[in-house]
């Protein structure tokens, strides 16, 4: 499994040198960890998260057929872990 979705991820992306993919065991099944560029995490996802609900769903039918449970992840970078997420100003107008 984890040559075809290396194999795809490859083919969505501009820069396909910066795909990589880190896998470990959680929940019973395999996590899989996908990263590529920053520009490329739209490519990834997709509008409304299309591109990488078909990702999931091709994952998912490959580890059934294998007998296994699998969850993919797209890693993004452009926020940084710990960076404080700031909430939206309170709407003045009443």
């Amino acid at each position: 499994m984890e040559p075809l979705l290396t194999y795809l991820a490859k083919a969505l992306v501009d820069q396909p040198d910066q795909v990589a993919l880190r896998i470990s065991e959680a929940d019973g099944g395999r996590l899989y960890e996908l990263k590529v560029a920053p520009e490329d995490v739209g490519k990834v996802i997709g509008r409304d998260g299309r591109t990488v609900n078909a990702l999931r769903t091709l994952l998912t039918a490959a580890a059934q057929k294998q007998g296994q449970k699998v969850r993919l992840e797209i890693l993004d970078d452009r926020r940084a872990p710990g960076a404080p997420v700031v909430p939206p100003a309170p709407d003045d107008a009443r």
